[in-house]
C-alpha cells in the first residue's frame, strides 16, 4: 500500500512583533517631551528682560508668548497624522532638528518682531515632534511598560511646566557670557544635539499599518477655529480690544462647527479625518480630556501670574521669583513616582484625591498672599506650594494614562496629537484668561487684591476638576 502525499499549505509568515522602546530611547522621548513644556514657560519671568532689552511694547511680548503657543496648538494633530503616515521616527527627528533651529533663532534675534517670527517657528516645530512621543510610547509598549512610560511621561510633563520657569529665572539672571534672556532660548541647542544622537541610536521606527492621507479641508478649519479664538483672547487686551478681537471671537462657533462638520462627513464616508469624532466615542478619552482644560487652563494662567506678581509686586529678581515655585517642582516629581503604585492599589481615586490636595495647597498659597503681601517668597508660598504639587502629581500623570488608554494603536498618532492640542489650547487660554483677568483688575484693586481674586477664580477651575474626575473609569488597564 503506498502512501500518498498530501501536500502541506505554504506557512504564512507572521507579522513581526512591533519594535520595544527600551529604557534609552524612552528617556530619549521624554527629553523631547520636556524641551516644548520647558520652553511655554521660560519665558514668563524672561519678559521684563526681553521687554527692556528690545524695546518691546507689551503686547508684542505677549505675542512672544502667544505665538508659539497658538502654532504649536493649531499644528499638533496634523504633526501627529504626518508621524502616521510618514513614520514617528523620521517626523521626531526632523521636528528636533528644527526646533534646535529655531530655538538659535530665538536667542540670535535682533529685534522683538524678529523673536514673534521665531518663537512661531519654534512652535511649529515643536508640534512636529510632540506627538511623535506618545505615539511611540503607545505602539511599541503593553501593559505594565505602557503604565511606567505613561506615568514617567505625564510626570515629566508636569515637572517641565514648573521647571521652566524656574530655569527661565535662573538663566535670566547668571547672564552667561553676557546672554541675559537669550539663554534661556540657546540652552536648547546642546540639548537637541544630545537628543538627536541619542535618538539615531534608541527609537524605533514606527508608523500607522494604514495611514491616511491628510485631511487639508479639516487641518485648514481646526488651525482656523483656534486662530479665532485664542489670538483675539490673548491679543485683545493689550490691544485694547479693537473691533477685529469681537469679530473674531464671534466667529470662532461657526468656524468650528463647519469643522465638525467636515470631520464628521469623512468619517461617515469612511476616510479618517484630522479629528475623527467616532474617537470621541471613548468614554476614557472623552472624558478625560473634559478633565485636561480645566487643570491645564488653571495651572497656566497660576504659573503666568504668579511670575508676574512676584516680580512685579513683592519685587522679586528672577531667580526668587521661579525658586519660589521649587517646593511644587519637587514635591510633584516626587508623588509623580508613586502615582503608578497608588493607582494600582486605588484605581483612579487617586485624582478626585488630588483634586482635593491641589484646592487646600491653591487655598494656602491664596491665604499667604493675603496675610504677607508684599513681603511673599519661597518661605511664605512653601506649604501652599508642597501640598499643590502632591495634588497635580496625583491627577496629571493618570489622566494622560486614562486619555489614551483604549485608543487602537493605529490611531495611536490621531490620539495623542488630540490629547496634546487640548492641552496646550487649554495652556494658552489659561494665560489669555486668567492672566488678562488679573492684569485688567490691577489697576482698580491693586496687585495683591487683584493676585488673591485670580487664585480664588483658580480655585473654582480646581473643584470643577474635582467634580469631572468622579465621571472616570474606576480601574486603569
Amino acid at each position: 500500500m503506498t502512501e500518498t502525499t498530501v501536500p502541506s499549505r505554504p506557512v504564512r509568515p507572521a507579522a513581526p512583533p512591533p519594535p520595544a522602546l527600551g529604557g534609552l530611547g524612552l528617556f530619549t522621548v521624554l527629553l523631547a517631551a520636556a524641551l516644548p513644556l520647558i520652553d511655554f514657560f521660560i519665558v514668563n519671568v524672561a519678559l521684563p528682560a526681553i521687554g527692556a532689552d528690545l524695546s518691546a511694547s507689551e503686547a508684542v511680548l505677549e505675542l512672544v508668548v502667544v505665538g508659539y503657543g497658538v502654532a504649536y496648538a493649531v499644528l499638533l494633530v496634523l504633526g501627529g497624522r504626518l508621524g502616521d503616515l510618514f513614520g514617528r521616527r523620521r517626523l521626531f527627528l526632523g521636528g528636533m532638528a528644527a526646533f534646535g533651529v529655531t530655538s538659535l533663532a530665538c536667542g540670535l534675534a535682533p529685534d522683538a518682531w524678529s523673536l514673534v517670527a521665531a518663537r512661531v517657528a519654534q512652535g511649529a516645530s515643536a508640534a512636529a515632534m510632540l506627538p511623535q512621543v506618545l505615539a511611540t510610547i503607545q505602539a511599541t509598549t503593553s501593559g505594565a511598560r505602557r503604565a511606567k512610560a505613561m506615568g514617567l511621561y505625564g510626570a515629566t510633563a508636569g515637572l517641565s511646566m514648573v521647571a521652566g520657569q524656574i530655569l527661565g529665572g535662573v538663566l535670566v539672571a547668571a547672564d552667561i557670557a553676557g546672554t541675559g534672556w537669550r539663554s534661556a532660548f540657546l540652552v536648547n541647542v546642546p540639548v537637541v544635539l544630545l537628543g538627536l544622537l541619542l535618538a539615531v541610536r534608541a527609537v524605533p521606527e514606527t508608523r500607522a499599518t494604514r495611514p491616511e492621507p491628510v485631511d487639508l479641508p479639516g487641518t485648514v478649519l481646526l488651525a482656523a477655529s483656534l486662530l479665532t479664538l485664542l489670538v483675539p483672547l490673548t491679543e485683545g487686551r493689550a490691544a485694547g480690544w479693537p473691533p477685529w478681537t469681537w469679530l473674531s471671537l464671534a466667529a470662532f462657533p461657526f468656524v468650528a462647527a463647519a469643522f465638525y462638520a467636515v470631520e464628521r462627513g469623512a468619517d461617515r464616508a469612511g476616510r479618517t479625518p484630522l479629528v475623527p469624532p467616532s474617537l470621541f466615542a471613548i468614554t476614557s478619552l472623552r472624558r478625560g480630556l473634559l478633565l485636561i482644560v480645566p487643570f491645564s487652563i488653571g495651572f497656566s494662567g497660576f504659573m503666568f501670574v504668579i511670575a508676574v506678581a512676584l516680580q512685579r509686586g513683592a519685587g522679586l529678581g528672577p531667580v526668587d521669583a521661579g525658586l519660589a515655585l521649587a517646593p511644587l517642582a519637587v514635591v510633584f516629581f516626587l508623588c509623580s513616582l508613586a502615582g503608578p503604585r497608588l493607582v494600582a492599589r486605588y484605581g483612579t481615586r487617586v485624582v478626585p484625591a488630588g483634586a482635593v490636595l491641589q484646592g487646600v495647597g491653591l487655598a494656602l498659597m491664596t491665604l499667604a498672599a493675603w496675610r504677607s503681601w508684599p513681603d511673599l517668597g519661597l518661605v511664605e508660598l512653601l506649604p501652599g506650594a508642597a501640598v499643590a504639587g502632591a495634588g497635580q502629581a496625583l491627577q496629571l500623570p493618570v489622566v494622560f494614562r486614562i486619555v489614551l488608554s483604549e485608543v487602537p494603536p493605529a490611531r495611536a498618532g490621531v490620539g495623542s496629537g488630540v490629547m496634546i492640542t487640548t492641552q496646550q489650547s487649554s495652556l494658552a487660554l489659561g494665560v489669555a484668561t486668567l492672566g488678562s483677568l488679573f492684569l485688567s483688575l490691577v489697576p482698580g484693586l491693586g496687585m495683591r487684591d487683584a493676585l488673591i481674586t485670580t487664585l480664588l477664580v483658580q480655585l473654582a477651575a480646581v473643584a470643577l476638576t474635582g467634580l469631572l474626575s468622579l465621571r472616570l473609569p474606576r480601574t486603569l488597564d
